[in-house]
């Protein structure tokens, strides 16, 4: 079983603007970034050498630019090249569509690639015509933003036809060259009141492979629905009349890529709501509906029951959680393998998005998207291997992969995956499949967080409280680790308290430093991973701009001094621990924050005194959490930031709460801190950012994401 890598590389129009994912990637600046790919081991890469980019303008000479170097550096390395010509697009400004320029036009391009690369021997002309073709034609999400059979038609007649002509005008230059035509993998399910139409979308999810393989006949079923929308059967004979099956067919599943269609209007959100000429019904994920999906083994068997041609996995990506990217790869792999045995010839799997992606939570149709990282994290700055990056190298040697988190089951096949037609509340315990996460500190806000969301991202943890461990003793955390044998230790605990800390020292101490120094030591001897968190009080604000993790630190209180000692002696007794440090947190899922104190005495008419020069940065606890795990799960070591992007003061982030909570901000008093009266010395300018990157989302986006929470309606009660 071979393992392929791609880039998403997607060109997509959106009204005269081109919305371009190696821009937002970065890559083409970055030249480490194909050493990585190589030192994967890969067998073979997806790369673009996208239409849209290189031929921008007609009848100009084609800038090939950092490309050449590139594609000269992997043939040199031994990776094949797959060549991508376009990917969701529909060509540049100069060619129409929904006419034979958009044919001819990639003709012409595939022929210069050809002849400029001579050595290449896979190509993809257009990737998913048929997605594309829906999205532009039918949604009305892309140029041309249509939404009708005859323009999806259209554009994929224009989209396979092209395809045809250009393997022709690279086949007269390179005969050994090989079709590899990628496409979207999905069924559609339905109620018994829709089968019909979901067989008729199960019949058209195959119609651009009919159309390249010239099945496409008037035995076709979809024969009268093609020419009751505009093509013709001269249209239809070109196919006939120059068949080309592809010579591997690269299929391209993802969890949405099932869909499930119900008449029940009542049990889905207006979002869903579609229909057809007789019918209105919702058009939903089939994976959120209380039906099983049939999942990539048997589709992956029917294509080939169809076609008889090689297949191939050609995008394996999810955007999750850092062990379901895991559980994802590792499915899609297992079934290729069972495949493979079963007599039916799989060439490979492809780990997609090697560098992310950008913005497919809007589907590419408007700036500000979100990112979901891939093989490699981008929000660095710089590439930074996620733990995929060592499972994709496992499995390009054949070597085996072993990570605890792996081994449970992926969201996608949990129960509380399910929405419609109503949501699966109950929470079932997790089965004890592998050594759990240990959590200290079960009944803190963090320790509550960190059991929360391990609960539903299916991460087997155990969570201990004061009583039941006293990390200051190391005889207990001994028999701790000998007793539930985790594979990881997270530090939830410590003394929180900054002002008392100043009378009570010594506990504070105990808990903050001698404590986590103690976990780190045994974390060590018995290799174990350990994570622990610290603050930003730890410096002293002199510096007057947001804090990175190498600046010194100098803190002005206790409890900031009893977390700068903590870092020193973890990192000493365990140098491959992992350090947060993080501010200001809030949460929708307890009352003891700063933005929780500030709701609830707004809604009693309370007035509530807040620093005016204090400037902070807020961290919003399911980011942090989230976050940390994946962290932890990708093995990294030492001093990390983590915040929410935004730096503001305490007073201008209770003006933001008052805001949005639309309350009365009257009641707010902002004052200089040395007005409030603290024990305890606050540094002026305590922001935190990070020489890794921003990892965290906007403190925006949070907030707009806290004040959405259900759960926030009860806090100002």
């Amino acid at each position: 079983m071979e393992i392929w890598g791609g880039i998403e590389c997607t060109i997509n129009r959106v009204g005269d603007h081109y919305y371009n994912q190696l821009d937002s990637q970065g890559h083409y600046q970055r030249k480490e970034d194909l050493s990585l790919l190589v030192n994967l081991g890969i067998q073979k890469l997806r790369y673009p050498v996208l239409w849209e980019k290189h031929r921008p303008q007609q009848n100009k000479p084609i800038d090939w630019g950092v490309v050449e170097n590139n594609l000269l550096y992997l043939k040199d390395a031994g990776v094949t090249v797959i060549a991508g010509l376009v990917h969701h697009g529909s060509g540049p400004c100069y060619v129409n569509f929904l006419d034979d320029s958009f044919a001819d036009g990639l003709a012409e391009y595939a022929k210069a690639v050809a002849e400029k690369f001579p050595w290449i021997d896979y190509y993809t002309p257009i990737n998913e015509p048929l997605t594309t073709a829906r999205f532009c034609g039918l949604y009305g999400l892309w140029y041309p933003h249509e939404k009708n059979d005859r323009t999806f038609l259209r554009i994929l007649y224009n989209e396979c036809k092209a395809t045809i002509l250009a393997m022709a005008a690279i086949r007269r230059i390179n005969p050994r060259a090989k079709l590899i035509h990628t496409e979207d993998l999905g069924k559609t399910h339905s109620t018994p009141l829709l089968k019909y139409q979901a067989d008729f979308e199960n019949e058209r999810r195959w119609l651009g492979l009919d159309l390249l393989c010239g099945k496409v006949n008037t035995q076709h079923p979809l024969w009268p629905y093609l020419l009751r929308h505009g093509l013709t059967a001269h249209d239809l004979a070109f196919f006939q009349e120059n068949a080309m099956p592809p010579d591997i067919l690269g299929f391209n599943y993802y969890i949405t890529s099932e869909r499930y269609l119900d008449e029940n209007l009542k049990h889905f959100p207006a979002h869903t709501h579609g229909g057809n000429s007789n019918l209105r019904y919702a058009d939903v994920e089939a994976v959120r509906y209380c039906e099983a999906i049939a999942g990539p083994k048997v589709l992956l068997k029917q294509a080939w029951e169809r076609f008889k041609i090689p297949l191939a996995v050609t995008e394996a990506h999810l955007g999750c959680g850092r062990e379901d990217q895991l559980r994802w790869l590792m499915e899609i792999y297992q079934a290729a393998v069972e495949l493979k045995k079963e007599g039916i010839d799989i060439k490979g799997i492809t780990a997609w998005s090697l560098f992310g992606a950008y913005g497919w939570d809007k589907l590419l149709t408007e700036e500000g998207g979100n990112y979901e990282s891939g093989v490699f994290d981008l929000r660095s700055g710089f590439p930074r291997a996620t733990a995929l990056a060592r499972l994709v190298r496992n499995l390009a040697l054949g070597k085996p992969f072993e990570h605890p988190v792996v081994r449970g089951d992926g969201w996608w096949k949990r129960p509380g995956r399910i929405i419609y037609p109503e949501p699966f509340m109950l929470n079932l315990p997790m089965p004890d499949l592998c050594s759990p996460l240990l959590i200290i500190g079960a009944t803190g806000t963090l320790g509550q967080a960190f059991a929360r969301v391990c609960m539903e991202r299916n991460l087997h943890f155990i969570a201990l409280n004061r009583k039941e461990l006293n990390v200051v003793v190391p005889a207990q955390i001994e028999a701790m680790i000998q007793r539930y044998q985790p594979w990881a230790i997270i530090n939830a605990a410590g003394f929180v308290r900054v002002d008392e800390a100043e009378i009570e020292q010594e506990d504070c101490f105990l808990s903050n430093t001698e404590g986590p120094a103690n976990l780190a030591d045994a974390c060590r001897k018995y290799g174990i991973k350990f994570l622990t968190f610290s603050s930003d009080l730890v410096f002293d604000g002199e510096k007057g701009a947001p804090y990175i993790e190498n600046d010194r630190v100098n803190p002005l209180n206790v409890y900031g001094a009893s977390k700068a000692k903590a870092e020193q002696e973890v990192l000493k007794n365990d140098p491959d621990a992992l350090i947060i440090r993080t501010s200001a947190f809030f949460s929708p899922w307890d009352n003891y924050n700063f933005v929780s104190h500030i709701l609830s005495s707004l809604n009693q008419r309370t007035s509530v005194k807040v620093a005016s020069d204090v400037y902070i940065s807020p961290t919003y606890v399911p980011d942090l959490v989230n976050v940390s795990l994946d962290l932890l799960i990708d093995d990294e070591r030492g001093l990390w930031h983590l915040t929410n992007q935004g730096t503001l003061t305490w007073s201008d982030f209770a003006y933001d709460v008052a805001r949005r909570g639309n309350y009365n901000p009257s009641f707010l008093l902002p004052l200089p801190v040395e007005e409030l009266g603290y024990p305890a010395v606050r540094p002026n300018f305590s922001a935190l950012t990070s020489m890794h990157g921003l990892i965290l989302p906007s403190l925006d986006f949070a907030l707009d994401r806290f004040f959405a929470d259900k759960t926030v309606k009860s806090l100002a009660c």
